[in-house]
């Protein structure tokens, strides 16, 4: 039995890719804690760390970093716009996964209480989780099958 009294800390920071792969492996693990530790998240305690996707560098210094999400191409392409004014050209450097970041990049991008971004789950988060994991990976095969006719158009490959 689980019980939230007992908890040594008040926030538990789920931390994954930003990718594709990092968000199913947050619907499992937020499917988890609803299911066999909800008073975690009826408590609060439960954060997501939203690490960046891309940096935006000139030379060996990163100016910006950007997040997952619908718009992230466009504050992607604002970046580049800012930073090419200079002599130094800016890249995109792509963050595949927090494995592949050295302790500095996650340091600066992730764990940094200063820096980092964080959002909070509640209750309702971690039960759409459940439905969909639920949906996805249950028994019934007409749900899954409507979902994915549905869904299937809008598609983003990550590969």
């Amino acid at each position: 039995e689980f019980d939230v009294s007992k908890a040594r800390y008040q926030k538990l920071v789920l931390m994954t890719d930003a990718d594709v792969d990092g968000a199913h492996i947050r619907t499992l693990l937020l499917t988890l804690i609803y299911r066999y530790m909800k008073p975690i998240l009826e408590a609060g305690y439960v954060y997501i760390a939203q690490p960046p996707i891309y940096g935006v560098k000139v030379g060996s210094e990163i100016k910006e970093y950007i997040q997952p999400g619908a718009d992230q191409e466009i504050k992607l392409q604002e970046a580049l716009a800012r930073y090419s004014e200079g002599r130094t050209k800016p890249t995109i450097q792509r963050y595949k996964g927090l494995g592949e970041m050295d302790d500095h990049q996650l340091w600066e991008t992730t764990m940094d209480p200063e820096h980092r971004l964080m959002a909070r789950v509640s209750v309702d988060d971690a039960a759409e989780a459940d439905k969909i994991f639920d949906m996805l990976m249950g028994d019934r095969v007409e749900p899954r099958r409507e979902f994915i006719e549905e869904n299937a158009v809008y598609s983003t490959l990550d590969v």
